[in-house]
């Protein structure tokens, strides 16, 4: 997992739009999200599960909107968790910084974490850094 946005709730939905979802600039740039990105979706009010790609809605808006056949998944009002992830060798990860913003109801953000991950004895130790500062879209090794 790279980035995730934890907590949006749903502020509409589209049958009729040719798919994807619609989030809000600033929230994905805190996290790294970029336009035409795949993520997992976990709706926490309902239980289902699906995967789409991101496209970029009103800039600070706070919108969070499901369209084409994903809009049958959701309710105005759902919590969702919608992460992305990436392929990386097991050189590259000590490279990788995910990013976790948290949002309260009106999907305002509340909180940003970092993670990091740190070599130890031959294993992976996940730790989190100090609190980042909101950045504009990392690029990252992406496959």
């Amino acid at each position: 997992m790279i980035a995730k946005l934890h907590g949006l709730r749903v502020t509409g939905a589209d049958l009729h739009y040719e798919g994807s979802i619609a989030l809000d600039p600033d929230h994905c740039e805190q996290v790294g999200l970029l336009p035409f990105e795949f993520v997992e979706i976990w709706n926490k009010t309902t239980g289902s599960r699906i995967s789409t790609y991101v496209i970029y809605g009103e800039r600070g808006g706070r919108g969070c909107a499901l369209n084409g056949a994903a809009a049958r998944t959701c309710q105005i009002g759902d919590e969702l968790i919608i992460a992305a992830r990436a392929e990386v060798e097991p050189d590259e990860v000590e490279r990788i910084r995910p990013r976790v913003a948290l949002f309260d109801a009106e999907n305002k953000l509340v909180d940003l974490h970092e993670y990091a991950f740190e070599a130890d004895a031959g294993r992976w130790r996940i730790v989190r850094t100090s609190r980042p500062k909101p950045h504009s879209i990392a690029r990252r090794n992406r496959r």
